[in-house]
């Protein structure tokens, strides 16, 4: 498969990102295209649709030897489940899917065509395959079931976020930032109070503690 567009947004590294598209709809990023595919025509009618499926590697999951069954960490990282039973990176093929809101289609200006989308679940970098438009009447079903991931996506975290450290976030991302601290972007398996987490985000180093379902921010730092 050709890689056609790749994804510039806030998140440099794996930890931290939401753990599926849709969760975080108040971050936007940027889909911006290989010269080859920056035709206009190929847009044409994407500006009538409200979402967008997003095609797309785990490139930084990529392995030569696949396995049957994974650990999801929502499920505390020991109770193994069917790799197609979840949405693990480590699968047969590195393939994501993310359905995403699609903002606005950028036909004018440097890198046009490009899109701005939200909700995304992807690393700043991350290749895209394909864009293919969301259709309510086909892929919404309401009634379907969500097995064990379910009650899973119900948990959120309490954020307590001082405001020495929230002051040097952008006015912009602070809301954002503070929903994915809430979904807990720690291993399930990791309980100790006493251990600082980080991971980078808009160019900034971001620190937290959690002791049972408080989250709080103790640092944030320019990345070097």
């Amino acid at each position: 498969m050709k890689i056609i567009a790749h994804i510039e947004n806030d998140f440099s590294t794996k930890f931290g990102i939401p753990r599926q598209s849709g969760l975080v709809n108040s971050l936007r990023s940027r889909i911006v295209f290989a010269p080859e595919y920056r035709n206009p025509d190929a847009f044409r009618g994407l500006e009538d649709f409200s979402h967008v499926w997003l095609i797309w590697e785990f490139s930084q999951a990529v392995r030569q030897k696949w396995s049957p069954t994974v650990r999801p960490p929502r499920l505390g990282g020991n109770t193994r489940m069917g790799v197609f039973a979840t949405r693990s990176p480590f699968r047969p093929n590195p393939v994501g899917l993310s359905a995403v809101q699609l903002e606005e289609v950028v036909l004018h200006g440097a890198d046009a065509p490009y899109l701005v989308v939200s909700g995304a679940d992807l690393m700043n970098g991350t290749p895209i395959y394909d864009i293919k438009p969301y259709l309510p009447h086909i892929d919404s079903h309401p009634d379907a079931r969500g097995g064990f991931a379910v009650p899973a996506a119900e948990h959120r975290l309490k954020v307590v976020f001082p405001e020495q450290w929230l002051e040097k976030v952008p006015e912009q991302l602070r809301d954002g930032l503070t929903e994915v601290l809430a979904q807990d972007p720690r291993p399930s398996y990791q309980h100790d109070p006493e251990r600082v987490y980080g991971f980078g985000f808009a160019r900034l180093e971001v620190k937290f503690t959690v002791d049972g379902d408080v989250l709080t921010v103790c640092g944030v730092t320019a990345q070097k």
